[in-house]
């Protein structure tokens, strides 16, 4: 009974095979190239080896088949594109917003806030959300982000003349409190013994989920949750959950009390500019209008824009994209900047020049002056973009180039390949700033470069994220001279949400002597 039953099931699906590979979309896709695929399977036999081995696949798929190339997980095709063209024509059409399966895999967490929304909830959280982040309100956010490049500096001058460290781990503790303060106005050292397991836990949030996501037998997402990873996925999900239910509660409740006269009031943009100095009895410390991102969304609560759990979709968005992604970067950065003595010398003047125009204060203008920076921290995000592949689903169907792909299905935009494009980056292997000096811009594929994605659907935050990286790496280039110890070229990278070095990464930091501070 059993064996027939077998049989049956495994006729029944050589039957959907054939029906799903030779049907009208079937056919389509069948046109592009790409790996061998195999009946019911596709090509997710090659998902099944590690994170690291499959960043080699992936770019050993993406040399052989240059531009655009196909997949079939079971019976899901995927769809494989980097010229800027083909990214052009799906990004600047409204009518392709909607995500794809790799953001899926973040809805445990993020349910539907702005990252993972689809319309029309998008559009309207969207515009609801644009205003969080006008200048003034970054420049409230950019003093705690000082605050912890400072405390940082101080940890590395305390272990003596010259220090080796990781950058992940070293920047993980910092930037970790920065996002958690400019989330919801609690410094995460406040959580006294819970700090560190709200740290490691973040850190494995998505971890378990993705690196086993391409099993056969976990494909279909809910029959993740049966298994033991799944278990402790969920146990994760419920505790940053907690943390950010007790955090609205308390700073709900700490606004009644004050009858909302710390409230951020869009309605005048004056009340984020007066003087901050004076100090209110909440225990976060908080500064008369320094406000949090909770802030910000309690007060369109207050108007009827926004219910609790709105508040907790877009707060656990804040934290999770904005500590991973910019941490990520900054640790490609920097260790660039260390194998690039000549640049980091370059920027380090730039730095202490503007520093001696403002009085030697940090300040969002200054940040703002810092333009060789900028374009060595935009040279960075073109050879390691943090947000390496990105996803759609085609809503209707569409023509590329070369091909012809059938409504839905799932196109992933392979920002890493295109980056590396050398039609339109010559030599792209090489560390060069200079590629985004104005004039190299004005003449280049507006679609070419995509760090922060492009369209409708781009990072909000691009503004803030780029002025984050700016802050600590300045702060740092100030005060150390960087050596490397380990080289980007010998590091294997990571194969995740998002892209990382799944080894150590250490650079040495020799503090700069005031007495050699010009040399």
């Amino acid at each position: 009974m059993i064996s027939a039953t077998l049989v049956l099931l495994v006729f029944i699906l050589f039957v959907y095979n054939y029906y799903v590979r030779n049907g009208k979309n079937g056919r389509l896709i069948n046109l592009i190239p790409g790996p061998p695929v195999y009946p019911i399977i596709g090509c997710i036999h090659p998902f099944l080896i590690s994170r690291d081995d499959l960043w080699t696949f992936f770019t050993i798929a993406c040399d052989t088949y240059s531009v655009i190339f196909k997949t079939w997980y079971c019976f899901v095709p995927v769809v494989y594109i980097s010229h800027p063209d083909d990214l052009e024509v799906v990004l600047s059409n409204t009518k392709h917003n909607k995500k794809g399966f790799i953001f899926h895999m973040l809805r445990p967490l993020l349910h539907t806030g702005l990252f993972t929304s689809e319309e029309p909830k998008w559009h309207s959280r969207r515009k609801l959300l644009a205003h969080t982040y006008n200048l003034n309100i970054i420049q409230q956010f950019i003093k705690v982000l000082i605050k912890e490049g400072e405390n940082m500096i101080t940890s590395l001058n305390n272990s003596g003349n010259a220090v080796i460290k990781d950058l992940v781990p070293l920047l993980n503790e910092y930037m970790l409190n920065a996002v958690i303060e400019i989330g919801v106005g609690t410094s995460l050292r406040d959580l006294g013994m819970f700090q560190q397991q709200y740290r490691e836990a973040l850190e494995r949030m998505h971890e378990p989920f993705i690196s086993r996501f391409w099993k056969p037998w976990l494909y279909i997402n809910w029959m993740f949750f049966l298994t033991s990873e799944g278990r402790e996925y969920r146990k994760i999900v419920k505790m940053f959950e907690k943390f950010t239910d007790l955090a609205i509660i308390k700073r709900k409740f700490y606004h009644d009390c004050t009858n909302d006269k710390y409230l951020p009031n869009f309605d005048n943009d004056r009340s984020t500019k007066e003087d901050s100095s004076k100090s209110i009895g909440y225990n976060a410390k908080l500064q008369k209008n320094q406000f949090a991102m909770l802030d910000l969304l309690i007060a369109e609560s207050r108007k009827g824009h926004m219910i609790d759990s709105d508040i907790k979709e877009e707060i656990n968005t804040f934290i999770f994209m904005s500590y991973n992604t910019t941490m990520n970067s900054m640790c490609f950065t920097l260790a660039l900047l260390a194998e690039h003595r000549d640049i980091q010398i370059r920027v380090r003047n730039e730095i202490r020049t503007a520093l001696q125009n403002n009085g030697n204060k940090f300040t969002v203008e200054l940040l703002q002056d810092l333009t060789y920076l900028e374009r060595c921290i935009k040279e960075s995000l073109r050879l390691y973009p943090t947000n390496f592949m990105i996803s759609r689903i085609i809503e209707k169907d569409l023509k590329l180039n070369l091909f012809l792909i059938p409504a839905g299905t799932n196109v992933c935009f392979n920002i890493y390949a295109t980056h590396r494009n050398c039609y339109f980056w010559p030599n792209p292997e090489v560390f060069d700033p200079d590629r985004f000096l104005p004039e190299m811009i004005q003449n280049r594929h507006p679609y070419s470069y995509l760090p922060f994605c492009a369209g409708p659907r781009n990072c909000i935050g691009q503004e803030f994220a780029m002025l984050k990286m700016k802050a600590i790496i300045a702060l740092v280039i100030q005060h150390f001279y960087l050596e490397p110890i380990d080289y980007l070229k010998d590091v294997r990278l990571n194969v995740n949400f998002i892209l990382r070095p799944s080894s150590s990464l250490r650079v040495k930091f020799t503090p700069i002597c005031k007495t050699n501070a010009s040399s």
